[in-house]
């Protein structure tokens, strides 16, 4: 698989300390920023030592200021963040798109807040500001999809032929949440299963037409046939099984309840 260059988390700090130091418009985005999530804004890294703070914020103008604050806060254990000096930050803060709960964070590990911006800004005129209401009506129905498919497997690929492009809960579809408690009452069974071939010829995963890129993301067992290339790979599900072809039987044992995707790559 292709490497990324940090470790995307979303973490829970509603009710906890954070360490903001600094004053100021670097600052003060930061303190708001820990304040929407529910933390609690600690302006003094004496008292965020004693009581353990994991997580810090400096935004100082001084630069050497910084470097030492950095310094210290790390060697209490806390994981730092420094404004505008990604050579010293443990983490970085993505540029976020709010559809409560449905966050969507867009980051370069640091290169560039510009980009990470104007990606948002435009992926804010696409995404219906409904998507939170889904996210929270599918939340409420799962239970009865629990009910009516006890196989995991079974329920996500319900929950797939719902929510792909076109299905009956689109999610660029802005009245998509109104219909969900009547689909999930009247769901009809999965998608029967079965296996797909897809010959690729380019390496490049934006060559991958539509189709292609769904079905990556939707199947439950991927079949390789040559050396398919890890930027292709990495749009599939992290939790797709991955089989060389040369080693799955004739008869085709690969999880024929689910959708199995032979890829085989022809440069």
């Amino acid at each position: 698989m292709s490497d990324i260059a940090s470790l995307p988390l979303f973490h829970q700090i509603a009710g906890s300390e954070v360490l903001v130091l600094g004053d100021g418009d670097a600052a003060e985005p930061k303190r708001r920023l820990v304040e929407r999530a529910g933390g609690v804004v600690v302006d003094d890294l004496a008292r965020a030592i004693d009581e353990g703070v994991r997580l810090a914020f400096i935004a100082y103008d001084d630069r050497q200021a910084c470097e030492v604050a950095a310094i210290n806060a790390r060697c209490a254990g806390m994981l730092v963040n420094v404004v505008d000096r990604p050579e010293l930050c443990d983490f970085t803060t993505p540029s976020i798109l709010d559809r409560d709960p449905l966050l969507v964070a867009i980051g370069t590990g640091g290169a560039s807040a510009g980009l990470t911006k104007h990606v948002r800004l435009r992926l804010e005129r696409v995404l219906p500001q409904t998507l939170g209401l889904l996210a929270k009506a599918l939340e409420a129905v799962r239970p009865v999809l629990r009910e009516r498919f006890p196989d995991g497997a079974e329920r996500r690929r319900a929950v797939d032929a719902a929510l792909r492009e076109g299905g009956a809960l689109d999610p660029f579809d802005p009245l998509a949440h109104a219909r969900v408690t009547e689909w999930a009452a009247g769901l009809a069974g999965p998608q029967a299963g079965g296996m797909v071939e897809i010959t690729l010829t380019s390496p490049d995963p934006e060559d991958l037409t539509l189709r292609q890129a769904r079905m990556l993301g939707e199947a439950d067992v991927l079949l390789l046939d040559g050396a398919v290339p890890d930027a292709i790979l990495a749009r599939a599900r992290a939790d797709a099984a991955r089989l060389a072809w040369h080693e799955v039987s004739p008869a085709g044992d690969s999880d024929p309840a689910g959708l199995t995707l032979l890829l085989r790559f022809r440069p």
